[in-house]
């Protein structure tokens, strides 16, 4: 109701609803008739949406039109900011539950030592362990993009380092001056 009043007040109402993503609800429905579903989950049956807001006025609740692209539009009464909290509520559980995947990458050279590799491999390993991915590129710079081969050399065994924490999503493919792969972290199943 207030958000009505704000914009009626600097005459903006059509963009206002136009803006609302949430539920319509009291005033904000526009259909004729709805379907009311009582506060303890009882059908009341069709009525007319002035009918329905008189109902949901005595019981000192709103009309929230829970399902708008029903026919006709199915409303309930119920308390609007209890149900907007225990929908953020559940959100924010779901949000909780997620698990944020993050590609960390590596750099390699053309022509790294053995340990150098090794060193690597074990700061991939953690990252892998924490349930990231791993983008392993390595650049060639001048005259080192006439050992390709070498580069695929380092690239494998970059990977067979890493085979017992991780499996190869993207294989070694170049782009432009690099050569890049992608690693992901094995999932025991």
């Amino acid at each position: 109701m207030r958000r009505i009043l704000s914009c009626i007040r600097f005459f903006n109402f059509r963009r206002c609803l136009a803006i609302s993503k949430e539920n319509l609800i009291n005033e904000e429905i526009r259909d004729k008739e709805v379907r009311v579903i009582d506060t303890d989950g009882t059908m009341l049956g069709v009525m007319s949406i002035d009918e329905a807001l008189n109902l949901a006025g005595e019981k000192k609740l709103d009309l929230v039109n829970i399902s708008p692209n029903a026919k006709p539009p199915v409303c309930k009464i119920l308390d609007y900011g209890k149900y907007r909290y225990e929908l953020q509520k559940k959100e924010k559980e779901a949000k909780k539950k997620q698990k944020t995947m993050q590609v960390k990458e590596i750099r390699l050279s053309t022509f790294i030592e053995d340990h150098d590799i090794q060193v690597k491999a074990k700061t991939a390993s953690k990252f892998l362990q924490d349930g990231d991915k791993v983008k392993v590129s390595l650049r060639f710079r001048g005259r080192e993009r006439d050992y390709q081969a070498r580069g695929m050399e380092v690239m494998n065994a970059f990977a067979d380092s890493v085979s017992d924490v991780s499996v190869v999503e993207k294989k070694p493919l170049f782009e432009g001056r690099s050569l890049t792969m992608v690693l992901g972290p094995k999932t025991d199943k």
